[in-house]
């Protein structure tokens, strides 16, 4: 009877513990990122009453006889199957979908599922719940990001401004076929220099190659860059357009190269003028600008990150985008060797193994779904049948100690 109730009494302080468990899994059932946890019990040491006896020429062999002496927790583990990925339309809330965790703090670092984030006053992209620093590598001068050197803070500037020299201008439109020969038409063009700033320049196109070219060159204009429409004086570049007799564009020549001047502290730029889109036909000219490439000066109006690769880029008012990082991801043998802390976040274990940390969606790391975020994979269905199962083992553990109690105290009244 003693022994029995030391067996039931093993029951009910694991029971206990699963139903803490379950609690806390209930608990976390809407944690973003949260890993829900599971039980796993394991019997005690079985006394041994008789170890049995092996066959004989006439007997047969007799098996062990032992009793067992209750149950104990074997683990406690993490379930890392994927959670749900909840859509927020907010472009830095991330998840994963697969393997892989964030990383936050550069020293002492802890990972995690939960990838809502935002920016601090210092410009750090931290997780927005914990404030931790989220770690992944910030892009070079030129925009290039390198993934083998080790991971550091997120710090973005969002107080740039930025612009684009203009390097092609695309003219579209017609040259009247009934200019007279050294006869011009004049277009004014406005073009950025490297510091945003708008600079003009007219091309002046004269019909027939050069001034004073024989009357028979009539399907060939000649432009040129020129500081005073009025004076023809050349600032910068020139060269011949040549069509066909049915006033098509055939080919152009360029001549020197066009070097435009810009403003105080820019750098002066070259510039190509694409003129196959014009046409040489009876109607009046009617040349225009059709489109350029340069862009003024614009400032940071967003920050995106990008699905799958978790780039870091920033919009900007005018258009461009400019590289700035990368957000990193960790993996690990063996995730359920982690040790869980606080802020959903996770510690590396003895048995974890350290983390392989790279770029999302390779070595085994999964993508980074961005305006996501992964829901608490915890199933209440389960959680709320694993209660029950809790329940009805510690009523039937107890059940054991009362008939236990009461065959003692029926062998006490013996006495009687």
């Amino acid at each position: 009877m003693i022994r029995s109730m030391y067996t039931a009494i093993s029951s009910l302080n694991l029971q206990q513990k699963y139903l803490d468990v379950v609690s806390n899994n209930l608990a976390n059932s809407n944690t973003i990122g949260f890993k829900a946890s599971r039980v796993l019990s394991q019997d005690q040491f079985s006394q041994m009453m008789s170890p049995g006896s092996s066959p004989t020429a006439t007997q047969g062999g007799v098996n062990p006889i032992q009793i067992g002496l209750g149950v104990s927790l074997g683990y406690i583990s993490s379930n890392f199957t994927q959670g749900v990925l909840q859509s927020t339309g907010r472009n830095m809330d991330l998840g994963i979908q697969g393997d892989g965790f964030f990383i936050y703090g550069n020293e002492n670092r802890r990972y995690s599922r939960e990838g809502s984030m935002s920016l601090d006053m210092d410009g750090y992209l931290v997780n927005s719940a914990s404030g931790l620093r989220t770690q992944g590598w910030l892009a070079d001068a030129s925009g290039a990001i390198d993934n083998n050197i080790p991971v550091d803070d997120i710090s973005i500037v969002t107080d740039n401004t930025l612009a684009r020299a203009t390097a092609t201008v695309n003219l579209g439109g017609n040259l009247s076929a009934g200019t007279a020969l050294n006869g011009t038409y004049n277009v004014t063009m406005g073009v950025y220099d490297s510091l945003g700033a708008l600079q003009t320049a007219t091309v002046q196109f004269t019909r027939g190659a050069t001034a004073g070219v024989t009357p028979n060159i009539t399907t060939q204009w000649s432009w040129a860059l020129v500081n005073d429409p009025a004076t023809a004086v050349a600032e910068a570049g020139g060269g011949t357009i040549t069509f066909d007799e049915n006033g098509q564009y055939v080919s152009d020549t360029p001549g020197a190269p066009i070097v435009l001047q810009t403003s105080t502290g820019a750098d002066a730029f070259d510039l190509t003028i694409d003129f196959s889109k014009l046409t040489m036909l009876s109607a009046t000219s009617t040349v225009a600008v059709t489109s350029q490439d340069g862009l003024p000066a614009g400032t940071v109006t967003d920050v995106y990150i990008s699905p799958n690769d978790g780039i870091i880029s920033l919009m900007y008012s005018n258009g461009m985008s400019e590289q700035v990082g990368q957000v990193a991801l960790a993996r690990f043998n063996n995730p359920t060797g982690l040790m869980k802390a606080d802020d959903t976040t996770f510690l590396p274990g003895l048995n974890s193994g350290d983390p392989q940390i790279g770029a999302g969606n390779t070595g085994g790391r999964g993508s980074i779904a961005a305006s996501y975020l992964e829901a608490s994979n915890v199933d209440m269905a389960q959680e709320f049948t694993n209660m029950i199962l809790a329940q009805r083992g510690f009523q039937a553990s107890s059940r054991v100690i009362t008939t236990s109690d009461e065959i003692l105290q029926e062998l006490v009244n013996l006495k009687r």
